[in-house]
């Protein structure tokens, strides 16, 4: 079961394993009491989060996870996106009144593509966690079996003719589409239903 959480700007999502649950994504720095107060009102407690993973590490994906790792949850960080991690520090530098927290990779899972879906699986969740990077470098994508795919900043699939020279976001929606999706689910936009 996936839940939509929108406390600011960007939907975030909390996957429901059976043994452990994962959210993808948070919001910018300064969120928390938000995040506390859209949580709480769905009877969901920060000891209910095992994992969090961002889509790529642009501000308003990634503004909270060192506070939920404070608090126990663990961060899952693709290999793909260890090299970015900090890509947003210099951005928060300016806005001291958040009191952003930089990233702690000793803290975090890394994981590679090839190991996500023995990961997942492992934590009662049918899917696995693809590259993307037609957005950002570090984007990715969690493609589950019941047809859900959470997609991030990733441009939607119905812009792609105004998009006819960018082979990269072709690329990355052959192959999303390869999975035969039902659901899209995007940060910044409403939830796509294909059937």
């Amino acid at each position: 079961m996936i839940t939509g959480i929108r406390y600011g700007n960007t939907n975030t999502f909390l996957i429901r394993g059976s043994k452990a649950n994962m959210l993808v994504d948070t919001d910018y720095s300064g969120t928390l009491p938000a995040f506390y107060k859209a949580f709480k009102d769905l009877d969901i407690r920060i000891s209910d989060i095992g994992y969090v993973i961002a889509t790529h590490y642009h501000p308003d994906h990634m503004g909270i996870v060192s506070e939920l790792t404070d608090k126990g949850v663990t961060l899952l960080i693709m290999e793909s996106q260890l090299p970015y991690i900090h890509y947003s520090d210099n951005i928060f530098e300016k806005e001291p009144h958040l009191d952003f927290k930089p990233i702690d990779p000793d803290k975090a899972r890394i994981l590679r593509f090839d190991e996500a879906r023995l990961f997942l699986a492992g934590i009662g969740i049918e899917g696995e966690i693809i590259s993307t990077p037609s957005h950002s470098k570090d984007s990715i994508s969690v493609v589950l079996d019941d047809g859900t795919c959470i997609v991030g900043d990733l441009e939607p699939y119905e812009y792609l003719e105004a998009y006819e020279d960018n082979k990269a976001l072709k690329e990355d929606w052959d192959r999303l589409m390869s999975y035969k999706p039902m659901r899209i689910c995007y940060a910044h936009a409403n939830e796509k239903r294909i059937y």
